[in-house]
């Protein structure tokens, strides 16, 4: 496992940056691997995981350490909110109304999350459109227990690094654009960049970075 490789390579990035190296959070992806591989990187002191499915989360939520704190940041279908609310600690992925009304009527206690927007040019992709962003802000405010942290987005699998730097650049616009507006919200998460882009995402301003594939590489 390359845990060690991946938090040289970012604190690399935040000082090329100009920023502080502690600046930037790893939350390790743990899709498709077993509970063994997570043990042993939490034996080496990671404790924030991520999944993208609900099902696998709790799956291995129940044979892990209970301090280990896990995020949901694949997209949530609304038939799953019910199960996995108790399970985490963040959402990254708020993305639409019929997902908002669904929190509103399950949560009973606050939720801290992040609104998925689409900067990418994947037609595939989810997330709310950077021109509806705000009025999608106002419709999370109206639900109390929806703590808002900050924005999630995932850059175009492409070569082209310009396009990447471009879109996370975007994102990060929307991210301090909405600090200033609300400043009583405390913004302080900006989740972008995976294993095969998050250098450039630190360098772009990103306060959380998503890598599986380059921690689990042999």
């Amino acid at each position: 496992m390359s845990l060690g490789f991946v938090q040289e390579r970012m604190a690399k990035a935040a000082l090329r940056s100009g920023r502080r190296p502690e600046e930037i959070t790893l939350l390790v992806v743990s899709k498709g691997q077993p509970s063994e591989r997570l043990l042993a990187l939490y034996q080496q002191g990671q404790r924030l995981f991520g999944e993208n499915r609900v099902q696998e989360l709790l799956a291995k939520k129940t044979h892990l350490p209970s301090d280990i704190a896990w995020h949901l940041i694949g997209h949530l279908q609304t038939n799953k909110v019910k199960q996995v609310l108790p399970h985490i600690e963040m959402l990254h992925s708020l993305d639409r109304e019929s997902l908002l009304e669904e929190l509103r009527r399950r949560l009973t206690q606050p939720l801290p999350c992040l609104i998925e927007v689409k900067i990418n040019q994947e037609p595939t992709k989810h997330g709310v459109l950077p021109e509806a962003l705000e009025a999608f802000v106002e419709k999370v405010l109206e639900i109390p227990l929806l703590q808002l942290r900050g924005l999630m987005g995932m850059a175009t699998f492409t070569q082209d690094q310009a396009q990447i730097r471009r879109e996370f650049r975007r994102l990060r616009q929307l991210f301090e654009m909405l600090q200033k507006r609300y400043p009583e919200l405390k913004l302080d998460t900006l989740s972008m960049g995976m294993s095969s882009d998050f250098e450039i995402a630190i360098e772009e301003g990103s306060t959380l970075v998503r890598v599986g594939t380059a921690v689990f590489a042999e």
